[in-house]
């Protein structure tokens, strides 16, 4: 077979290892290895990747996305979001998540993958059709699930039924947790094989167990032939496979890609680099954990979990979380553990500890999810959980108050500055105020790939401190020269 790569470097990679921090800078020095290096399709951002460049950095996100669209010519572009939210967990109007769409699509980035881990397919179906209506392509995916209660034929099923909407050629598989056995890759990748019919699938398999690469080699055994990775520095670990590692086992097995192999090397050189510089986490491969099958966290939450406890003075005590959040799983009706039930499932948990009260505390988020505010719930909830949740005030205003907001674009706009941009319309509907404000303030972002002025002077401070007796320095280069000389001296 011929096999096409969706490359993971610049979204899930990042989101995996450095959360969602990667700024254009940053990617500056890759992008034209990535865009000339033969991807089916290059996945770019997402809604989290806005909010965390606003609230961490007041980068304008939009900007970002503009120099990086420029920078990967000729390439697919994809962008992933959930079917009922453009940010956070809440609900967002349909308005609001139309209009991300249609702006994202202005910008360049025309594929959408889509996805909800409670299938409510009827929303889903409403989100392809505006990605089709708007002229982009949208990939339904399936998000799996290690429970009692989604089997090989629940996932057919929805694969199948994704496959049948009208504009829709390609159906993605998703494994968050990295928790597919081979064995059970065996039986589900045929049965989706064969569910999906004509249309394409793609497998998109985390590495956290160390599976992944075999899994994506039944996967091709299938017939399957478009595959998820990312540049060896951003992959691995609780990241993708690599694409170096895939490509050499997909020319081994006698297969054909379309990837040019000299474009690797420079990029995993400039990530590697940024890495360091930045003090970003570099991808490595996972030694098998076989608890990671009980709690089924995703990677990107471990680091949440552990700074939620450190506020407590607790991050000792994460053993005990991970111990609970089973525990959870089950009395919530073992959801599947990826956005955003894996983070009610996860902060649940964390409550149960910091309280030593299992139930006493919970977000509203839970409440929502447990009054089926999020979609069907398959597995059997436990009732007495439920019923301490839901008895709290708090959770009975919910349940006698809430109603899904769906206002109009012209109503949301009556709340901001008239005029503005459908650009600065989301960011102000997604951020607070401050941030925008400050984002706005701060003009276009960073793009010079060059290292930083603060690590130069680090390196000549540390130069001057080895040479402690030296009384003089000078640095030249063409366009500049520097010299620095000892008070006192001559």
């Amino acid at each position: 077979m011929h096999i096409d790569f969706v490359d993971q470097t610049l979204r899930d990679g990042q989101q995996s290892l450095w959360g969602l921090r990667m700024r254009a800078f940053e990617a500056a020095g890759a992008l034209p290895h990535l865009a000339s290096t033969g991807f089916k399709t290059i996945d770019l951002t997402g809604p989290g990747m806005f909010t965390v460049l606003t609230r961490d950095y007041f980068d304008d996100p939009w900007d970002t996305t503009d120099f990086l669209v420029a920078g990967l010519p000729g390439n697919t572009l994809r962008a992933g979001m959930r079917t009922y939210s453009v940010m956070g967990f809440a609900h967002a109007p349909e308005s609001i998540i139309d209009l991300w769409v249609k702006t994202l699509i202005k910008h360049g980035v025309t594929s959408f993958w889509l996805y909800d881990v409670a299938y409510d397919m009827p929303t889903m179906k409403r989100l392809v059709d505006v990605v089709v209506a708007e002229g982009g392509e949208a990939v339904p995916t399936v998000m799996y699930g290690l429970t009692s209660v989604h089997g090989d034929d629940f996932f057919a099923d929805k694969a199948r039924e994704m496959a049948s909407w009208n504009g829709v050629s390609t159906v993605e598989l998703e494994d968050a947790p990295g928790i597919l056995t081979p064995d059970r890759a065996k039986t589900l990748l045929p049965a989706l094989k064969k569910a999906v019919g004509d249309a394409t699938l793609e497998l998109h398999f985390h590495a956290s167990t160390g599976q992944a690469l075999h899994n994506y080699i039944i996967g091709v055994e299938a017939g399957i032939n478009v595959l998820h990775t990312a540049s060896r520095p951003m992959a691995n670990g609780v990241s993708l496979p690599s694409t170096e590692a895939m490509v050499n086992i997909i020319e081994h097995m006698g297969h054909t890609h379309s990837l040019d192999k000299s474009k690797f090397a420079p990029v995993a050189d400039h990530f590697t680099r940024t890495a360091e510089e930045g003090g970003h986490l570099l991808g490595v491969p996972a030694e098998y954990d076989p608890r990671v099958y009980d709690h089924q966290l995703p990677g990107g939450m471990t680091g949440t979990l552990l700074r939620q406890l450190g506020q407590h003075g607790m991050t000792d005590r994460f053993p005990e979380v991970l111990a609970e959040i089973p525990r959870v799983r089950i009395d919530f009706g073992e959801p599947i553990m990826a956005t955003p039930f894996s983070q009610f499932v996860g902060i649940q948990a964390v409550l149960n500890i910091i309280t030593g009260d299992p139930y006493s505390m919970s977000p509203d988020e839970v409440v929502h999810y447990l009054l089926g505010h999020y979609g069907p719930i398959y597995g059997p909830v436990n009732q007495d959980v439920k019923d301490r949740i839901l008895s709290s005030p708090r959770a009975r205003e919910i349940a006698e108050k809430w109603e899904r907001p769906n206002p109009s674009l012209s109503e949301i706009r009556s709340n901001f500055p008239s005029g503005i941009s459908d650009e600065e319309l989301l960011l102000r509907f997604m951020n607070s105020k401050d941030e925008v404000d400050k984002t706005l303030a701060r003009g276009p972002v960073r793009k010079d790939p060059r290292r930083a002025a603060d690590a130069m002077v680090a390196n000549i401070v540390d130069l001057v401190a080895e040479k402690s007796r030296a009384t003089s320095l000078s640095l030249e280069t063409p366009p500049f020269s520097l010299n620095l000389r000892k008070k006192g001296t001559i």
